[in-house]
């Protein structure tokens, strides 16, 4: 099936994709500091660069999006219908290094959080932010 896009349409479109400061992880963040927590952000000297390092309670959020990290289940991940081996190669070796960051994370005695883009939809958000602050809490 031919791309529905011109190749300079697609560069553009990716482009416009950002890895920092998207809407989930802003939500998150939002929530986070009107709840009294404090946070750095993207901590390049942890593995995995998390977007959320809570230090006082040793904690890290990953927020993470379901297509680029490959949501097992999840209605917003599905595979495109062009050059799909590039994309599953792509979208695995995400999952590998996600993998691989927590495992460091958990070794080094942190505690990890993975919030996933469809959890912080309108429909689901409430509960989300329960469970986070639940979990922040203990």
């Amino acid at each position: 099936m031919a791309d529905v896009h011109t190749s300079s349409q697609r560069s553009y479109n990716m482009s416009r994709i950002r890895s920092t400061n998207t809407k989930p992880e802003l939500l998150v963040r939002k929530f986070l500091f009107a709840h009294g927590f404090r946070y750095k952000l993207h901590d390049k000297s942890l593995p995995g660069k998390p977007d959320i390092v809570l230090p006082k309670y040793r904690t890290v959020i990953f927020v993470h999006g379901c297509f680029w990290h490959g949501h097992t289940n999840c209605k917003y991940f599905k595979i495109p219908q062009t050059r799909t081996d590039w994309w599953l190669n792509k979208i695995n070796t995400n999952k590998a290094h996600d993998a691989k960051a927590v495992k460091a994370l958990k070794k080094e005695g942190w505690k990890v959080i993975v919030l996933w883009e469809c959890d912080l939809k309108a429909a689901k958000i409430e509960n989300t932010y329960r469970k986070l602050q639940y979990i922040l809490k203990k």
